[in-house]
């Protein structure tokens, strides 16, 4: 599975940004899809998930209610919808897939990732 984000840019504190994570190859359209974020000086952290169903997703408890991910299935994309950002949110961003499972939020149970996108939300 190769992964593609995009959609990253520059936002003011309280703006949106759409993130998309294009999949391809042949288990794209099977596999759960994460979002992970790295602010620099530290740790990849979880962002949200999504499964293969389009219905199982999870969250991060600092971006649940302000950040929603979907999946078209038939794009084998997935979306990343960002509201009300603020500057804490600015990392890098990067998508991944897991193989077998249902979206976990831990890094180590992705098997492919994605190049990051940089989102930069100013104060």
């Amino acid at each position: 599975v190769q992964l593609q984000a995009s959609g990253g840019g520059l936002v003011q504190a309280g703006g949106s940004l759409r993130l998309s994570c294009a999949a391809s190859g042949r288990a794209a359209g099977t596999v759960a899809i994460g979002w992970f974020r790295q602010a620099p000086g530290k740790e990849r952290e979880f962002v949200a998930a999504i499964a293969w169903n389009r219905i199982t997703t999870s969250y991060a408890d600092s971006v649940k209610g302000r950040f929603t991910i979907s999946r078209d299935n038939a794009k084998n994309t997935v979306y990343l919808q960002m509201n009300s950002l603020k500057p804490e949110d600015t990392a890098v961003y990067y998508c991944a897939a897991e193989r077998f499972g249902a979206g976990s939020n831990k890094h180590s149970s992705y098997d492919y990732w994605g190049q990051g996108t940089l989102v930069t939300v100013s104060s």
